[in-house]
């Protein structure tokens, strides 16, 4: 009787100890004093954000069976580094992209092929910036800033002025000989735009364009979703005046922007929310704001057609282990601490990444979802245009463009 006291005193303790030293090990893990995991450099406090539930989503989401998208053809390999946006000047020519070395580029035709239109930055080099296929790897990120990072592009169509929003140099113009682009507003009440993304122009020449974040720039763009902070917004720029204006704060990654035809409403993406939102800024509903539909991944850039019609570049696809993370904040800030590389702990989520572009009416409706499951064409989409019979398809992080026969 004795001994058996004993041998549970000894396993009483034992077990106070294995607490003891679980507590410990979680405690280091969360402190990470020695800044091994993938978060260690960064004020990372996650939150929890409001997206509607992942089973509600899948089950209520059209499927393309046919992967229609993987039928699309590959463009210009390893001669386009990154285009984001894909835009057409107002006499049709081009496309002009802004690529990850810093450069915006137009495509001239066989003969003369790809040639530099636009730089964003006066302390851009061949030497520093020209990177080639290295451009869309970290390997440019120490670089980025000093080359620039254009990402969103629009014509004024009645002046031929290319309006840009670069990731760190903020809104910028250059005009229709191209050249060096001249920036339009960098900060807004003393603070610097730290993210500009993408824009639209609005007929009275007015500009709207998005912030995606007040504290992550955009080679720390992940830790935005990872964290769930909502520090970014939606800007107006005024030509006349030269000022600039809040006109939406506190969202989550917003992300595309497009004016619908008639202009009394604008739509724009918020990524880590996996979300489409109308902004009314005409009309009896002016300022209010309204949910289009809860998408199946991470949407990018937005982009209207000749009928009115929305289409939206998504990221998919979300997972149900991305849902518990999402929902319990406190495990984002254990999981994320732990010592491990962010694409090992992406892939112990299930995170398996290809794209998907969805048509939209402007009342919400899907029209058309085309996808490409298999990563073919391209596994992270950015932005899709419809022009001259074709879909054209940009990408951040890839070294070509897509093209796909619509309809």
């Amino acid at each position: 009787m004795e001994k058996k006291t004993r041998l549970e005193h000894e396993d009483g303790r034992l077990q106070q100890h294995l607490v003891l030293l679980s507590a410990v090990v979680l405690g280091f893990v969360i402190m990470d004093p020695f800044k091994m995991s993938p978060v260690g450099e960064h004020d990372f406090t996650p939150v929890k954000h409001d997206i509607a539930p992942y089973d509600q989503v899948m089950a209520n989401w059209p499927h393309d069976n046919l992967s229609r998208l993987g039928l699309g053809n590959l463009e210009h390999v390893d001669q386009v580094f990154g285009p984001e946006s894909l835009e057409f000047d107002p006499l049709g020519n081009g496309p002009y992209s802004g690529l990850a070395d810093g450069r915006i580029v137009k495509w001239s035709g066989e003969d003369r092929g790809w040639e530099t239109f636009a730089l964003v930055s006066q302390k851009w080099s061949k030497k520093v910036c020209a990177t080639g296929k290295d451009s869309t790897t970290y390997k440019q990120w120490k670089n980025e800033e000093i080359c620039g990072r254009p990402l969103g592009l629009r014509f004024d169509k009645s002046t031929g002025n290319l309006y840009i929003a670069d990731a760190y140099h903020g809104l910028m113009m250059v005009g229709p000989d191209g050249g060096l682009a001249q920036p339009l507003t960098t900060q807004i009440d003393g603070k610097r735009i730290l993210f500009a993304n993408d824009l639209d122009i609005h007929t009275n020449g007015s500009i709207y364009f998005t912030d995606t974040s007040m504290k992550y720039n955009r080679v720390d763009h992940f830790f935005i979703m990872l964290e769930g902070e909502s520090t970014g917004r939606l800007l107006r720029y005024d030509p006349p005046t030269k000022s600039t204006h809040v006109v939406l704060d506190g969202l989550a990654f917003p992300n595309g922007v497009q004016l619908s035809k008639d202009q009394s409403f604008l739509l724009y993406t918020e990524t880590t929310n996996c979300r489409l939102m109308k902004l009314w800024i005409e009309g009896e509903k002016k300022g209010k704001i309204e949910l289009v539909a809860n998408l199946p991944g991470f949407p990018d850039n937005i982009r209207i057609n000749e009928k009115g019609q929305f289409w939206v570049a998504i990221d998919c696809c979300r997972t149900k282990a991305q849902e518990v993370l999402i929902n319990n904040p406190w495990m984002r800030s254990v999981y994320f601490r732990l010592p491990f590389r962010m694409q090992h702990l992406a892939r112990a989520m299930g995170m398996k990444m290809y794209s998907v572009i969805s048509l939209f009416d402007d009342k919400g409706q899907i029209l058309d979802v085309l996808d490409d499951k298999q990563g073919v064409v391209m596994k992270l989409v950015s932005e899709v245009r419809e022009a001259k019979g074709m879909l054209w398809i940009g990408t951040v992080a890839h070294n070509h463009i897509a093209t796909l026969p619509y309809p």
